[in-house]
């Protein structure tokens, strides 16, 4: 397997709280992998290392073998954070310009780009309404097409289902697997267990340690357990 994100004995203080305590993990080209574990656990301050928007306290974090953050890199992610940063005085067609300018697509690429990535979240008939006139569960939406605008070849994604009804995170998910088919490597967080059965391969995080890793049914069948729930507190050492 090849190797697209390496993180080396990553550590993260804030303050006299350690929030990553020497996490060691690789993520292969490819591969739908999902950072499972309960709020607080370290999955989003890990992943924001990984886009270049937090430093590590000690360790390093490598995306296509380079160290990050390089700019370099950057512009070859695609990066949904857990709180919409839309403009929601724009339509959704411009706020979807906007990005597409600073990721330096032409206006015809541009054009191709927002079709196609509204169509993949539907949102088509959307595209030219307010932001503000926006739900929750389309403003989600929204952010993921913008992640995909450039067509990443890393997508990193925290909690994108988060509010989206279960007949469109089935659609999402469809989505992620087209990707996943076109070489793209997708990083998701989740603390929902079904949603993390669907990932090729799984990392539980708990309390900012990185407590085993391995494809879902694999984590399931050392634990001897029915549901990555169960095994996910087993691992954890809760009875």
């Amino acid at each position: 397997m090849n190797p697209i994100v390496q993180i080396e004995q990553v550590k993260k203080h804030f303050g006299k709280q350690e929030v990553l305590k020497g996490i060691d993990l690789d993520i292969n080209e490819g591969e739908i992998f999902g950072l499972l574990g309960p709020s607080g656990a370290g999955k989003t301050t890990l992943v924001k290392q990984l886009v270049g928007l937090e430093l590590p306290s000690s360790g390093q974090n490598k995306v296509f073998n380079i160290p990050m953050p390089s700019l370099d890199v950057i512009a070859k992610i695609g990066y949904m954070a857990q709180s919409d940063a839309l403009y929601g005085e724009l339509t959704a067609r411009e706020n979807l310009q906007f990005f597409a300018s600073l990721y330096g697509l032409n206006r015809g690429r541009q054009k191709d780009r927002i079709q196609t990535c509204m169509e993949i979240v539907q949102l088509s008939e959307h595209t030219d309404k307010q932001v503000s006139n926006y739900s929750g569960g389309m403003k989600r939406r929204l952010s993921l097409a913008i992640a995909l605008l450039h067509e990443p070849k890393l997508l990193v994604l925290d909690e994108p289902t988060v509010g989206i009804d279960p007949v469109l995170r089935k659609s999402i998910w469809n989505s992620f697997y087209e990707l996943k088919k076109r070489g793209v490597t997708i990083i998701v967080t989740t603390h929902v267990m079904d949603e993390a059965d669907k990932c090729d391969r799984l990392g539980m995080i708990r309390d900012g340690h990185l407590i085993a890793v391995g494809t879902p049914q694999s984590l399931k069948e050392n634990m001897n357990s029915t549901s990555l729930e169960d095994a996910f507190l087993s691992y954890g050492g809760v009875n």
